[in-house]
C-alpha cells in the first residue's frame, strides 16, 4: 500500500491545512489561551517540522496514533495527513474543548478519524477508537518521563513511537549503561523498548520559545528480559541504585534488604558490590532483583 506521506502534493491537496505562527496566534488569542509553564505549553508553529516528526515517526495509514498534549492541534493535523485514526489526549479545558471545532475546520476531510479524550495522561488506561499501535507526541516537559512511562506499561498495543522532550532528557532516555547521562529514566525506559535518539528541534519553531533544546527519541517496543521478580521489584532496585549515585550497591541497596541480604544478592547476580548503578545495564538489575526476590522467599520458606 502507498503511503499518502510519498505523494505529498496529492495528499496535501485533500488532506488537512496545517497550522502556521499566524493561524496558531488566531487560534490561542480566540480562546484567550497563554501557553503556561506549569503545564510545559509551547505550541509548535512551523508545517515543515511537524511533518518532519510524522515522517521520522514512521506513521502510516495502518497505524491508530495516540498524541498527547495537542495544545491547539499543529501535530495533529499533520498526523491526520497519514494515520488511519488519532487519538489526542488534552488535560487543558479550553484546549480541549477547542480541538475537535480546530479539527473540522483545517481537516474536515479527516475528521471521522479522530477522537479526543480530555483527561491527565498520567491516568489514562483505556483509549476511545481502534487500539493505539504508536505514540506521537510533543511531550510536556515538566512531566514527559512519567508520561511516557505510563503509556507504555498501560497501553500495551503501542508497537513504536517518536516524542518530543527536553534535549537533556531525550539524552538520559537514550543514555547506554556507563555514559555520564545513563540513569533511571534509561533503565526504566529499557525495559518496555529499544529507545534512541533521533534528532534535534530548533527553539525557533516553537510559540513562545523555551529556554531550553529539545530532542526527539524514537522507541520500538520489545519484551522485558525475562525475570523471576516483578516490574515493580525490578524498579524499586534501579531506584535505590540511582538514589544515592555516589554509594557503591552494596551502600545503596541497604534501603531494599540487610546489608547481608545485599550482599548475598549482589555475589548471586555477578555482580561487584562496589559497582554503581551506572555501570549496571537492565539484564543486572532483574539479575539483582530475582536475587533479593530468591532470598525472600527463602525466608518466607
Amino acid at each position: 500500500m502507498t503511503r499518502p506521506a510519498d505523494h505529498p502534493q496529492q495528499q496535501h491537496s485533500a488532506g488537512p491545512r496545517l497550522l502556521g505562527p499566524a493561524e496558531v496566534r488566531s487560534l490561542a488569542d480566540a480562546l484567550g489561551v497563554r501557553p503556561t509553564k506549569q503545564r510545559g505549553q509551547n505550541f509548535v508553529i512551523d508545517a515543515n517540522t511537524v511533518r518532519r516528526i510524522v515522517r521520522a515517526a514512521g506513521a502510516g495509514p495502518e497505524d491508530c496514533v495516540l498524541e498527547v498534549g495537542p495544545g491547539l492541534g499543529s501535530l495533529t493535523l499533520a498526523l491526520l495527513e497519514v494515520a488511519r485514526h488519532v487519538v489526542a489526549v488534552e488535560i487543558d479545558d479550553v484546549l480541549a474543548g477547542a480541538l475537535p471545532a480546530t479539527v473540522e475546520r483545517f481537516a474536515p476531510e479527516q475528521a471521522d478519524r479522530f477522537s479526543l479524550l480530555h483527561a491527565d495522561a498520567m491516568r489514562v488506561t483505556e483509549l476511545p477508537g481502534p487500539p493505539a499501535t504508536a505514540l506521537v507526541a510533543n511531550l510536556p516537559y515538566n512531566v514527559s518521563v512519567p508520561v511516557l512511562l505510563h503509556l507504555l506499561e498501560h497501553v500495551p498495543t503501542l508497537e513504536r513511537g517518536l516524542v518530543m522532550v527536553q534535549s537533556e532528557v531525550a539524552d538520559r532516555l537514550a543514555a547506554p549503561p556507563g555514559s555520564r547521562t545513563y540513569g533511571v529514566p534509561s533503565v526504566k525506559a529499557a525495559w518496555y523498548a529499544d529507545v534512541r535518539r533521533a534528532g534535534a528541534v530548533g527553539r525557533n519553531v516553537f510559540w513562545p520559545a523555551p529556554n531550553v533544546d529539545s530532542g526527539l527519541v524514537a522507541f520500538t517496543r520489545r519484551e522485558p528480559p525475562a525475570h523471576r521478580s516483578g516490574r515493580a521489584e525490578v524498579f524499586a532496585v534501579v531506584d535505590a541504585a540511582f538514589g544515592q549515585r555516589r554509594k557503591g550497591l552494596r551502600g545503596a541497596l541497604r534501603v531494599l534488604a540487610p546489608v547481608e541480604q545485599v550482599e548475598r544478592a549482589l555475589e548471586a547476580a555477578g555482580v561487584d558490590p562496589l559497582a554503581r548503578g551506572e555501570a549496571l545495564d537492565l539484564q543486572a538489575f532483574v539479575r539483582i532483583a530475582d536475587a533479593l526476590h530468591d532470598l525472600r522467599q527463602e525466608g518466607q520458606a
